[in-house]
């Protein structure tokens, strides 16, 4: 006979086995689950049970009785359970019960706890402790045994055992975890229960429980809304911020481009961009914000922003535009954020490139003749654009030959990591670049990308990825200028002969 067979024989079986289960064992191991240490799909053997809480085999099949008629885990033979996710609407309804029965309960315990709650004000102390503690057990377990108390007074055997099938030991440390950030005013709702029942007035107190207990319910429900809620606005940020990253790099005169932009997230703080200026030149911009995530995606729209309001007013070079972004970003952004940048002005007749790096980690420039091949890093001669308010900044320039190629990207690519921890490094890429033969900026920023990937193997990304890569041409020759997205396709391009 399996013990699912036994048990169900069990003289002293109810709908909760809580006459049989070890009530610690019974929390430690709901406690685990609703913790994460067993995760969903992961197979509890009843055997294992034992072993590791200290249970003998019946009680150990009792806690999974429990844990399954609260939605927690799903049976999968006579000797073992699945971990399941619980189903909300069962939780709900579970609580519209509690809401009844802890009214029936207040009325009918108020006669006999009039003038008697300093046993139900040491519970509230308790939990108002283990709320400053944040002590989240401790206040599950002071709140069932406050609400316990009133039932076991109110002497109706029918409600006792209502509370102990539906497993309120269990749901309160489940809700808890969900509702922490407002406990401290639900704690606070239990005074005046206390008083209603000092003063034996039987129908406040029964609406006031029953008010209690509602109000729990709409925060869980509003606690349970809010991760969907926020999936759908991490959505439509993720659709924002794609309109601030260019998809069809601008035709340069006298340039071919390519670029890649895959963040660690949903959305990140890479940011890059070109944008025409005045006397026929151009803006070229790669950044990266520190850290990663909504907060670094909220400072690179900042950063862009910026620099394209500042464009619009006359400059006499780039230090002058960077300084007064550099401003605005610190006085508009928390002390931990700031961006690395490389900003560049472009004169296509000239091929002249003016350029402020920002504490930006340095583009180099590769020139490639008769099979060799020259790398000049643009290295960065200023702090990061909002570090500092009175960061001054000095423009370089850098004169540009017919094939050379302009790289530049973020940390995400050169701190790439081994699976030994070994990151690519900048020496990686500028040997890469370095081996001249390239056709066009698309097959080297393609090459690339997949060095990279191989490189770091199947490690998750830690970190946003921005690559672009520029190519002198002739004025007259075709512009290249497709970027590459992560799923390895390109967009279409127009050709100009």
């Amino acid at each position: 006979m399996s013990f699912l067979d036994e048990l169900s024989f069990h003289p002293t079986r109810n709908g909760a086995c809580q006459g049989c289960a070890d009530r610690t064992a019974r929390i430690r191991l709901s406690r685990d689950i609703l913790n994460g240490r067993h995760l969903r799909g992961e197979r509890l053997h009843v055997q294992k049970i034992v072993k590791d809480y200290d249970l003998d085999p019946n009680s150990a099949l009792c806690v999974l009785v429990d844990l399954h008629s609260l939605g927690m885990v799903m049976w999968a033979g006579p000797d073992s359970a699945i971990v399941k996710s619980t189903d909300p609407k069962e939780m709900y309804e579970a609580y519209g019960i509690r809401a009844a029965l802890e009214e029936i309960g207040g009325r009918a315990a108020a006669g006999l706890l009039k003038g008697r709650t300093a046993e139900l004000q040491l519970e509230l102390e308790n939990m108002r402790a283990a709320v400053r503690d944040h002590d989240l057990d401790a206040y599950a377990e002071h709140d069932e045994i406050f609400h316990r108390t009133i039932l076991e007074t109110s002497g109706n055997e029918v409600l006792i055992r209502v509370w102990d099938s539906l497993c309120f030991d269990i749901r309160t440390r489940a809700a808890v975890q969900k509702v922490a950030g407002d406990l401290p005013e639900v704690v606070e709702s239990h005074q005046p229960i206390i008083d209603a029942l000092q003063r034996g007035q039987g129908k406040e107190a029964g609406l006031l429980l029953r008010n209690h207990v509602e109000t729990f319910l709409q925060l869980l429900k509003k606690a349970e809304l809010r991760p969907l809620f926020f999936g759908q606005e991490l959505e439509i940020a993720r659709d924002v911020q794609k309109a601030f990253i260019p998809h069809h790099p601008p035709q340069i005169p006298g340039l071919s481009c390519a670029t890649f932009y895959r963040p660690a997230r949903s959305i990140g703080g890479d940011y890059y961009d070109f944008f025409p200026l005045q006397d026929g030149r151009w803006g070229i911009a790669i950044g990266d914000v520190s850290g990663k995530g909504i907060g670094a995606a909220l400072i690179m729209a900042s950063l862009q922003a910026s620099i394209r309001a500042q464009v619009l007013h006359p400059h006499s070079d780039p230090s002058t535009l960077i300084s007064r972004v550099n401003r605005l970003i610190h006085e508009s952004s928390p002390v931990h954020f700031y961006a690395s940048l490389f900003y560049a002005e472009y004169e296509p007749a000239a091929r002249l490139l003016t350029y402020v790096n920002a504490g930006h980690n340095p583009p180099f420039v590769v020139r490639c003749r008769e099979g060799r091949s020259k790398v000049s890093r643009l290295q960065p001669g200023a702090s990061p654009v909002g570090m500092f308010a009175g960061s001054s900044y000095k423009s370089e320039s850098c004169q540009l030959e017919e094939g050379d190629i302009l790289v530049a990207c973020t940390d995400g690519i050169i701190e790439t990591e081994s699976s030994a921890g070994e990151p690519w490094g900048q020496q990686r890429l500028e040997n890469l670049f370095s081996a001249c033969g390239w056709h066009a900026p698309q097959e080297a920023l393609q090459h690339t990308i997949t060095e990279v990937s191989a490189f770091g193997g199947n490690k998750v990304q830690r970190d946003d990825m921005t690559l672009v890569v520029i190519q002198v041409r002739t004025h007259d020759a075709a512009h290249d200028c497709a970027p590459q997205h992560p799923n390895g396709t390109r967009r279409a391009r127009k050709r100009h002969t």
